[in-house]
């Protein structure tokens, strides 16, 4: 009788972090690796930029984005690792802050950045090329000069 107690209340438990996690996912997301990406001009290789990235090359991370963080510091960002190119579309779902978003071809080579504000209604897709995605605070792109056509070098830890 005890033993089927215990499995019942296991049972619960295990039920509710699963319910709690549908409704939260970042709960599920730890350990992040982190990659040192700099950004460089294009015609010249003159560095541009340079941030710190939490990177994001699973598909849980991916989903969770930066919707689990209050805010970007202006040398953080989230790198987002895919396995090939391809035409992405991403949103701000539950983001707390406007964001850059540097779609990067498998060479480097940038080719969109958009400008993205976090949604009160219906979200907006942002779509781009690449096989990775690059996520800084807004205005990160414009400031330090970085447009399609610019490369991103990539520097795992």
């Amino acid at each position: 009788m005890n033993r089927r107690l215990v499995g019942a209340a296991a049972a619960l438990v295990l039920l509710a972090g699963v319910a709690v996690a549908a409704t939260n996912p970042a709960l599920l997301v730890t350990g992040y690796d982190t990659a040192t990406v700099e950004a460089v001009d294009g015609d010249t290789g003159e560095s541009l930029a340079t941030v710190e990235a939490r990177v994001a090359d699973g598909l849980l991370k991916q989903y969770v984005g930066l919707s689990a963080t209050d805010d970007l510091d202006a040398g953080e960002g989230m790198l987002f690792v895919h396995g090939d190119v391809a035409e992405r579309a991403y949103v701000m779902r539950d983001m707390a802050f406007p964001i850059d978003i540097v779609f990067v071809d498998a060479d480097g080579t940038v080719t969109t950045v958009h400008e993205a504000e976090p949604e009160s209604g219906p979200l907006t897709r942002y779509e781009g090329t690449g096989r990775y995605v690059l996520e800084v605070p807004r205005g990160w792109s414009e400031r330090h000069g970085v447009d399609p056509g610019d490369r991103i070098l990539i520097d795992r830890e």
